[in-house]
């Protein structure tokens, strides 16, 4: 019975260190964590800070009102459904951390600052004040529908412009015998604008945790440019089937060079028939109305002009 009693202790102590070993541990790993987490914080901010334009500070300050009308805005939602702004503003960025709910909100503060302009005008007699009291209450609300599709836009077609040279970047260091993972974060610092805002997000997401093809998944999310696609598809189906990643960068951006290639050169062929276009409906009558007119002037006050042949 002592015996049985003994060993109950010595197991009961042997249990109780063991698990506070355990914990002890789990704090040691609960700190590096914090500390790593903190480190990609600080990083990703410093990556991020720009200097601000005149026009993106005033942005700024009327996006802090736009929540209040954020409720008004999505029921007065022409051309802006929420489903369509939610695409738009992950294709162009977020630009000033804009959610779905504060754009449809900043719609409305930009209408109101309109009305106000054009009633400021008729006040104080500004030439066609009338017109603009009408006009620029459409365009705030207009504008920024268009602003946010233009830039949508241009920010797809500079990821498109800046890909093939990141991946031979990306391809260099790769064959240098660096990881993935290595390759992309060095290489996004010799890089600006959407290129490295969306692979400075994957490579945090990474480094948090998140499962490799959910990032690539939440890439093709936030993108919807063609080449782009294709290249982070071709990264997926090389993480299944065990490729070597520095063949597939390279032959994506071969790939992706020769598609550029081909589409400038098929703006090209486009741009002829419109400078036709052009040449045939405008140059050309001008031309016509101005030789036409240069005869009509010398018909008149010419040495032989009609008008000294009735006058003589």
């Amino acid at each position: 019975m002592d015996s049985l009693i003994l060993i109950s202790i010595i197991v009961f102590w042997l249990s109780f260190a063991f698990g506070m070993g355990n914990l002890y541990s789990y704090a040691k790993q609960k700190e590096v964590l914090k500390l790593h987490m903190t480190e990609i914080a600080v990083t990703s901010s410093l990556t991020n800070i720009k200097k601000k334009s005149l026009s993106d500070r005033i942005i700024a300050f009327l996006s802090r009102y736009a929540d209040d009308f954020s409720s008004l805005g999505e029921r007065i939602n022409f051309f802006s459904e929420s489903d369509e702004v939610e695409v738009l503003l992950r294709k162009a960025g977020n630009p000033f951390n804009l959610s779905v709910s504060r754009f449809q909100g900043f719609k409305i503060v930009c209408v109101l600052l309109g009305f106000m302009t054009g009633a400021f005008m008729v006040i104080i007699g500004f030439p066609l004040a009338n017109i603009a009291f009408v006009t620029l209450p459409f365009l705030g609300f207009f504008v920024p529908i268009m602003l946010i599709r233009s830039t949508a836009k241009k920010r797809q077609e500079q990821l498109r412009s800046d890909l093939p040279d990141f991946l031979d970047t990306v391809s260099i260091s790769l064959q240098a015998g660096s990881n993935l993972d290595s390759s992309i974060k060095e290489s996004i610092h010799y890089f600006t604008g959407p290129i490295q805002e969306e692979f400075s997000k994957f490579i945090q997401g990474i480094e948090l945790g998140v499962p490799r093809e959910k990032a690539y998944l939440e890439l093709l999310t936030r993108n919807d440019n063609e080449e782009f696609q294709s290249f982070i598809k071709s990264l997926i189906q090389a993480t299944r089937l065990g490729v070597p990643m520095a063949a597939t960068f390279k032959s994506q951006s071969e790939d992706i060079r020769k598609i550029s290639l081909e589409q400038v050169k098929e703006k090209a062929a486009k741009a002829s028939p419109k400078v036709t276009l052009i040449t045939s409906f405008i140059i050309a009558p001008l031309i016509m109305l101005l030789i036409i007119g240069l005869v009509v002037l010398n018909m008149i006050y010419g040495e032989d002009s009609i008008v000294r042949f009735f006058t003589s």
